[in-house]
């Protein structure tokens, strides 16, 4: 069998020579990166191993210098885990990729890799509770100040970026409300004043939404959601330059050790191959689901950056392909009749993932963001009544009608 290096910033698309054309991102969600072994196999190889043999004892000391290229431990790279990173950061248009144990892994690594005490994070507020907890009380525990910006706006951002900064961090479309962040608008700001801008791609996909053509110079993703998507293996991936990526992130996680499985990269490169169809389907059921329940008597409001009601829609359609995959429900309910309607669903089950193929429905306040004081859930808009729909792949009818039928409790 032949040994197979890590190439970085060089994506080969397979062991011969590449296509003289640029191939469409559903092309390389398939055969991006792929490196085979001496065998010759259709699929993906799996490597489910955690070290390496060297010729003789001088190769094993310069691949520890960095003198070649040469696996050297799985928890630094693994051949399973390198194709998995060079694929996806093809279809990022990225330079290379970092593979994590988990989607908050990588939005940790991503950042703190970066920050030392003393420096500026930027951030908006509306983001998934993990992350705010990481922003605003484990990373001031070093010593780096977190701000929050105040208002969503050209101005509120510009106010929050008039000083030196080293990292901003946005999640766009937010979780759950799905509020969108001019991705550009920041980028340029942010720019200005030496800050990196790491964008949580989670909600959007790679399918929906680009930010490192956006403007942005890091984008991360829970890969547990649509990337895999169908609920089967955790993971995380931060995507950026080769300078980034071997300067910044890798000496910190090599340290720390948040590095993917080779077994779960294998599902992830399979997962690729179906993400587009499945990611179009969820938007379209989504965009239907929310046209559905919007004007709705037990229906406050519905919150969906593909309805033209959304206060954000005609950024989020710059920005995005689709809606995207998730709606935001409040109800003119108290919490127990909320709960009432998530007990009545017959297709939709009551999870608190999202991205699946599955439709998953989820009380954030309770939940989600329980971690966060109710002050704080106000602040980003998320009520007791509040309800996150990830819409699956499921056909539209049986779940509106499920969600309809539900209603009636209400």
């Amino acid at each position: 069998m032949t040994k197979r290096t890590r190439p970085w910033g060089h994506h080969p698309l397979t062991d011969n020579a590449q296509p003289d054309w640029q191939m469409h991102p559903d092309t390389l969600a398939v055969r991006g990166a792929l490196a085979r072994t001496g065998f010759g196999e259709t699929s993906e190889a799996l490597f489910l191993n955690s070290g390496f043999t060297y010729d003789n004892a001088e190769q094993a000391a310069a691949a520890f210098k960095d003198e070649t290229d040469h696996f050297v431990y799985s928890r630094f790279s693994n051949p399973t885990v390198a194709m998995f990173e060079n694929r996806l950061a093809l279809l990022e248009g990225g330079e290379a990729a970092f593979a994590t144990a988990t989607g908050m892994a990588a939005m940790f690594a991503s950042v703190a890799s970066i920050v030392k005490a003393g420096d500026r994070v930027v951030a908006y507020a509306a983001m998934f509770s993990s992350c705010y907890v990481v922003l605003t009380e484990i990373l001031p525990k070093w010593g780096v100040n977190t701000v929050l910006v105040e208002e969503n706006t050209p101005e509120g951002w510009a106010k929050a970026l008039s000083e030196p900064t080293s990292v901003v961090f946005i999640e766009s479309p937010s979780n759950p409300l799905m509020e969108i962040t001019d991705i550009r608008m920041v980028s340029d700001l942010a720019h200005k004043v030496g800050a990196t801008v790491v964008v949580d791609n989670v909600m959007a996909s790679p399918v929906l939404q680009k930010p490192l053509e956006l403007g942005a110079d890091v984008v991360m993703y829970s890969a547990t959601k649509h990337i895999d998507g169908q609920g089967r293996v955790l993971g995380g991936a931060i995507i950026g330059t080769t300078k980034y990526i071997k300067e910044t992130v890798l000496p910190f996680v090599r340290h720390t050790g948040p590095a993917m499985a080779s077994f779960n990269a294998w599902v992830m490169l399979k997962s690729l191959e179906t993400m587009t169809m499945r990611v179009e389907r969820m938007a379209e059921n989504a965009l239907a689901i929310a046209q559905a329940l919007e004007g709705h008597t037990a229906v406050e409001r519905v919150v969906y950056p593909g309805l033209k009601s959304h206060p954000q829609h005609q950024m989020a359609m710059q920005q995005m392909k689709a809606g995207g995959t998730t709606v935001a429900i409040e109800f003119k309910a108290d919490e127990a009749s909320v709960f009432k309607f998530m007990n009545a669903l017959q297709v939709i089950d009551i999870s608190n993932n999202l991205g699946d193929s599955k439709s998953l429905i989820t009380h954030p306040s309770s939940t989600t963001h329980r971690r966060l004081p109710l002050e704080v859930q106000a602040e980003m808009g998320i009520t007791p009544s509040t309800l996150r729909l990830s819409v699956g792949i499921e056909h539209k009818d049986d779940l509106i009608k499920d969600l309809l039928n539900a209603l009636k409790v209400i």
